[in-house]
């Protein structure tokens, strides 16, 4: 059935692997996605949404590297929304709600239009290796595939379990098996494994709730788009709606906490702290008096709604009569309950910064199986690992972002370095360089090295090089062009801004707090350049963000270099950190089970101090 070798086989056909598939076909590998369901493509398996907090960085990052989340995304939006546009623009984040049904569509047409990618359906039972390399698959019908390469990207599927009051079985996500085997086998060639769960909501009919008595939430007036391409910008949106919680509500959920499989012992397993439960939000939050419940319409063409914020396993039942007091739902029915799942995912200690696996050379993690929860951080993990897949069939160094680069550099730098034991999801303080890892560069910082990778095309470059241009000389021209008192003191009356008495540069109008570009966008000289040069909205941003936050922005370059120089002083894969009697046991097991590549990363290890990285130094010779 399978001619040749192929050189990456993606076992899976979510958000990581379609992405995986994606990546290393587009640049030039015969690549083999294997899926247990091929109608579930990009399935969004908890809600109908992309980007939020952090998260809408990671999908601009994903499409200036060429992926294709951000491309689906724009296609498939019923409502966008820049969040956090109150704070610095360091904290924007841009989010879409999205049609289910047309995101995972959006996604099968463009796989399938990806040349060197095919397709097979069948469960992935064991892997085949031979002196510690990869060398293949072996179907559940028990099939070998051979490939040089593997991914595997298998969600919440090892040894899934479904969890509904005081009811559980075996399922990968509501209506589909869970994989089996593959755990067992990864264990037996020396992984370590644990076990994490998470949790989804009830589904509803939205012709049974009340929406008068919510809270409407509209789109962005001029919505904006995740994609940096030519995609689809929203004309029309749908409104989402939020409602709250009550003492009567909390009461009615504490009845079935006793049938709970949170509270009776048969989840013991690690959710993910920042999106918990409805029994656990208000076990942890006692003294709030409600929560919010955010009431997300699935698509242009159903009635089907999610009800974000409630995610639940208690009994369907305790479900059913609490929501049923929730102001606008009194009369709800159900689609299906909410529940719990819990599954298999591996330490991603265990990993390289390539994303390979330690263990067995040429085998790569992405997604959910490295301990990470939500799309975006999942799609990311996936592009990468199917360009490292790529590089390493092909004897090329991996392709690794850092910490100030991007944040797929720190997603995937805190997963290999510190690891996690509750689902990991991406925030902006975690990323010590924001200022520079905005969503409004992610094209400025990527898509040279995505060119160069040979994912981005030449157009899509020479677009970036010309906003690069533009921005440039639009800085220029603010920082060298003097306004007059008489044309600027009235703007600045207006926002109760100290008043001029003589010319200046406009960069320093611009750098003040109250001050926008909007507000200078009729002074003479400011228009008439902008017409000649044919600035766009998107240079005009991105130059007033780089003249108002030049300080910090400088500010962060100048500690990101200061920590990338222990970068290039490398660690030996085969380094002996026995023979160092100056360093404490802690670090000497650390080190040794995390095997840094650099410096600059064994500084990260937790439990790593700064005097051990001074006996490095010496002994790494300074």
């Amino acid at each position: 059935m399978f001619e040749g070798i192929y050189d990456v086989i993606v076992v899976g056909g979510g958000h990581a692997g379609a992405e995986a598939a994606a990546a290393a076909a587009n640049m030039g590998s015969r690549t083999l996605l294997v899926t247990m369901n091929l109608q579930t493509i990009g399935q969004m398996s908890c809600n109908p949404a992309m980007g939020g907090i952090a998260k809408g960085q990671i999908v601009r990052e994903i499409d200036a590297l060429g992926g294709y989340s951000g491309i689906v995304s724009d296609e498939s939006a019923i409502q966008f929304k820049m969040l956090n546009l109150s704070k610095g623009p360091a904290m924007w984040s841009p989010r879409v709600q999205s049609d289910r049904m047309l995101f995972a569509k959006k996604w099968r047409d463009l796989l399938e239009q990806t040349q060197n990618l095919d397709f097979y359906q069948d469960m992935i039972k064991d892997i085949i290796v031979n002196q510690g390399k990869i060398e293949g698959v072996v179907t559940s019908l028990g099939i070998p595939i051979q490939s040089k390469s593997v991914v595997l990207t298998n969600g919440t599927f090892l040894n899934g379990l479904i969890h509904i009051g005081e009811k559980n079985y075996g399922g990968g996500r509501a209506g589909e098996k869970a994989s089996t085997g593959l755990t067992h086998r990864l264990e037996n060639l020396g992984f370590d494994s644990g076990r994490m769960k998470t949790g989804t909501p009830p589904r509803v009919d939205g012709r049974s709730l009340n929406y008068e008595l919510m809270e409407e939430q509209v789109g962005d007036e001029n919505p904006s788009k995740f994609s940096y391409l030519e995609t689809t910008t929203l004309v029309k949106q749908r409104s989402c709606h939020i409602t709250h919680t009550s003492p009567e509500v909390h009461d009615l959920l504490r009845e079935g906490f006793d049938r709970s499989p949170m509270f009776n012992g048969n989840i013991q397993s690690t959710g993910p702290r920042y999106c918990p439960s409805i029994e656990d939000k208000i076990n942890r939050f006692a003294d709030k008096s409600r929560h919010q419940i955010f009431v997300e319409p699935e698509g242009w063409d159903t009635v089907e709604v999610y009800v974000n914020g409630f995610s639940t396993s208690l009994p369907e039942d305790i479900q059913y009569h609490a929501l049923r007091s929730v102001s606008g739902f009194e009369k709800v029915k159900f689609f299906r309950p909410g529940y719990a799942i819990e599954y298999d995912y591996f330490p991603p200690t265990q990993l390289k910064n390539s994303l390979e696996t330690k263990l067995v050379e040429g085998l790569f993690f992405a997604g959910q199986i490295n301990g990470t929860t939500g799309y975006e951080e999942a799609a990311s993990q996936g592009l990468m690992a199917g360009i490292n897949a790529h590089l390493k069939i092909n004897e090329k160094a991996p392709f690794v972002l850092k910490r100030n680069e991007a944040y797929i550099g720190v997603l995937i730098d805190d997963l290999i370095t510190k690891g996690t034991e509750e689902p990991y999801r991406m925030f902006t303080s975690r990323a010590e360089y924001r200022t520079l890892l905005r969503q409004d560069n992610a094209d400025l910082r990527l898509t040279p090295l995505s060119f160069d990778l040979g994912l981005a095309k030449k157009e899509r470059l020479e677009a970036v090089e010309q906003k690069a241009t533009q921005t440039e000389q639009l800085v220029h021209f603010f920082k060298t062009q003097s306004y007059f008192p008489e044309e600027v003191n009235p703007i600045l009356e207006k926002h109760k801004s100290a008043l001029v008495k003589q010319s200046d540069k406009l960069s320093k109008l611009l750098s003040r707090p109250r001050i926008s570009r909007h507000d200078l966008a009729d002074i003479p000289a400011v228009k008439n350049f902008v017409l000649e040069q044919k600035i766009g909205e998107e240079v005009y941003e991105q130059a007033e963000i780089q003249i108002k936050y030049s300080g910090y922005i400088q500010k962060e370059m100048i500690n990101a270099e200061k920590l990338n120089r222990l970068d290039h002083i490398k660690i030996p894969d085969d380094f002996d950190y026995d023979i160092l009697a100056s360093l404490s046991h802690e670090a000497k097991e650390k080190l040794n089970y995390i095997k840094p590549t650099n410096l600059s990363q064994a500084s990260r290890i937790s439990g790593i101090n700064p005097s051990d990285i001074s006996v490095l130094l010496v002994k790494l010779g300074r």
